[in-house]
């Protein structure tokens, strides 16, 4: 099947040979998010941008990251218009606040989760992420691509079939999406494959890691590495995803 420009993300994620083709999408696409907020292109300049920015806020993970990225001034520059938009809406809560009886239930009184207006508007922002939300937008896409090449292209299915299967958290995915985008055959035919697939490339990492166990044995000391050398971080990247081994992404500048 012909390559179409939407498509080459995902073929490329495939051919690499990863434990995840999501979690290799998923890395490129927060990097190129992170070059777009504080790169050479200096966005954090635009004002719509920076807009955009105070307006979603940033989880505490990508706050680390963007912090790694290494540019000072457009770290600041964007912390600077936030904190006014933050102070801001923080300042209507609190003038919109009235105490009120605590929500409690049972015996011992427990606390209601949920019920402070306070809290509740804390954790609405503790959700909002700029990267976080651009990233959960492109990746419905490249599960629509997916679903899409799994149908029409029996090479990329065949890949699929070969591959190193997914992680836990993007098989998940794979999974609840199918439900949409299959016919109740097509969806027999595909769990007819991941199954296996998933429990195969499950059991070879568990090998993987107990072998390298076993590398620690002094009667093992001469013995061949296997694949093991490297198990840990592929092991956890497989249960939960993402790169446990990857440095810090930074700034090319």
């Amino acid at each position: 099947m012909k390559e179409q420009l939407y498509t080459i993300p995902l073929n490329d994620a495939v051919n690499a040979g990863d434990e995840c083709p999501f979690c290799f999408i998923e890395r490129n696409i927060e990097q190129d998010l992170l070059d777009f907020v504080l790169g050479s292109s200096a966005s954090y300049m635009e004002a719509d941008v920076r807009e955009m920015t105070d307006i979603a806020g940033f989880c505490r993970t990508h706050f680390k990251k963007m912090f790694d990225y290494g540019n000072t001034l457009g770290n600041a520059w964007i912390l600077k218009t936030h904190y006014r938009r933050m102070i801001g809406e923080m300042k209507k809560e609190f003038k919109a606040y009235k105490p009120g009886k605590t929500a409690s239930a049972g015996l011992f009184k427990k606390k209601v989760e949920g019920t402070n207006p306070i809290g509740v508007w804390v954790k609405e922002k503790e959700k909002s992420c700029y990267v976080c939300n651009h990233y959960a937008e492109t990746y419905d896409r490249y599960m629509d691509t997916f679903f899409y090449l799994w149908k029409q292209d029996p090479e990329f299915k065949e890949k699929i079939k070969n591959g190193k299967g997914f992680c836990l958290s993007h098989f998940g995915d794979l999974c609840e999406f199918s439900d949409s985008k299959m016919t109740l055959p097509e969806k027999e035919d595909f769990y007819q494959i991941m199954f296996p697939l998933m429990e195969r490339n499950m059991e070879r990492l568990s090998e993987d890691v107990a072998w390298m166990v076993e590398k620690f044995d002094y009667r093992n000391k001469d013995a061949d590495w296997k694949n093991s050398k490297d198990a840990i971080q592929r092991g956890m990247q497989k249960l939960k995803g993402g790169y446990p081994a990857d440095d810090p992404y930074k700034s090319s500048k």
